[in-house]
Formats: structure tokens, C-alpha cells, sequence
């Protein structure tokens, strides 16, 4: 495991502490998952590496171990139709509620990555800008999401091929984009999302 020893101030305090982050706030395609983790003491005496620098199979890797290790995790999605209704930050908060709502133990904190959350129901929480890499139950649902995204989207474009999400992932790249003004937008694209660049930018 790729770690600094920083001590997490929040994660340090009980073994009840819940870290919550989603993935996918940018991309054109496919739904917001959320994750909410709670670690066991041993993970708040160091800081998990924030899971957009780790290599897909590194993140993988990781994934896994933290989903045997973790005393409780869940996660939580919005769909593409959730997030053209409710805009993408009431849909994070969403997907974020529906991780926590899914755990087993209830936490007596929660963890939020970014600067706003929905409060939830009976149970306090604290936003921490750049979470990710500043708390380790927060990075660990940032890496944990992020490979459930990613796995999702990879079986998503079996379903729907052409747009290559098995690479993008959703992202708006220069591929995505030239396969959205060829074939249109599918049923998994965001209507509200801006989705066509100037041509100029297709070359």
C-alpha cells in the first residue's frame, strides 16, 4: 500500500468515523458514485495516497484490500436522469447519502470531502476541502468509489458501444466527444452537460 505517515486528526479520534467522496462530478456519461467507509483504528495513523495518483491497477489493488480490511463500507449512485434534475452537486450529496444510509454501523461523524454537504439525518458532519489526500477514510472512498466507477463504466460500454467508455470512463476527451457528434447522445449521456465542443477543437 502506498501511504505518508501523517497522522488523520478526525479518523484518530474513534473507530466510528465514516469518510464519504464521489466520483464522477465531470464526466458527460454515466451515473455519480459515492462511497462511505469506516476504517479501522490501525488506518488513522497514516494517510492513503489520494486515488487519482495511483495507476488503475494499483487502485484496484488497493480497493480490494481496503474493502476486506474496512470495519464497514456501502456504496451510493445518482443517475444520469438524477443529476439533469437535481444538478450535480444536490445529486453528489444524493449518491453520498445513499452510501451512508446503506452502512451497517452507524458512524458518529462523517467525513465529507469539498466544502458543502446536505446534512444527514442524525449524524454530525465535517467537509474537508481536499479530503482525499488529507484524511485517510476519505481517501479511501475516494479509491473505492473510483474503482467501482470505473468498473461500472467499463461493463457499461459492452452494453453501448462506441464511445469507448471502457477508456474515458465517461470524461469529456477529445474521442468522446467526436463519438457523441457522430452518433448522438445515448441514454447515459447528462442532457444538461454541455456535450459538443467547437469543431476547431475536433482536430
Amino acid at each position: 500500500m502506498q501511504t505518508t505517515y501523517i497522522p488523520c486528526l478526525y479518523c484518530s479520534k474513534g473507530t466510528s468515523v465514516a469518510g464519504c467522496d464521489e466520483v464522477g462530478r465531470g464526466c458527460l456519461a454515466g451515473p455519480l458514485v459515492a462511497a462511505a467507509v469506516i476504517l479501522p483504528p490501525i488506518y488513522a495513523t497514516f494517510l492513503i495516497k489520494d486515488s487519482k495518483n495511483l495507476t488503475p491497477t494499483g487502485r484496484i489493488k488497493l480497493a480490494e484490500q481496503l474493502l476486506e480490511e474496512a470495519l464497514d463500507w456501502a456504496i451510493g449512485l445518482a443517475t444520469t436522469q438524477e443529476v439533469d434534475e437535481l444538478n450535480v452537486l444536490n445529486a453528489s450529496h444524493l449518491a453520498m447519502h445513499r452510501a451512508i444510509g446503506q452502512l451497517r454501523l452507524k458512524p458518529s461523524l462523517l467525513l465529507i470531502d469539498g466544502n458543502r454537504f446536505k446534512a444527514y439525518p442524525d449524524i454530525p458532519h465535517t467537509c474537508m476541502v481536499k479530503g482525499d489526500v488529507r484524511c485517510s477514510s476519505i481517501a479511501a472512498a475516494s479509491v473505492i468509489a473510483k474503482a467501482y466507477r470505473d468498473s461500472y463504466m467499463k461493463d457499461l460500454a459492452n452494453l453501448v458501444p462506441g464511445y469507448s467508455w471502457e477508456l474515458n470512463k465517461g470524461y469529456p476527451t477529445k474521442y468522446h466527444r467526436k463519438a457523441i457528434a457522430a452518433l448522438g447522445m445515448s441514454q447515459h449521456h447528462r442532457k444538461t452537460f454541455r456535450q459538443l465542443p467547437l469543431p476547431s477543437l475536433w482536430e
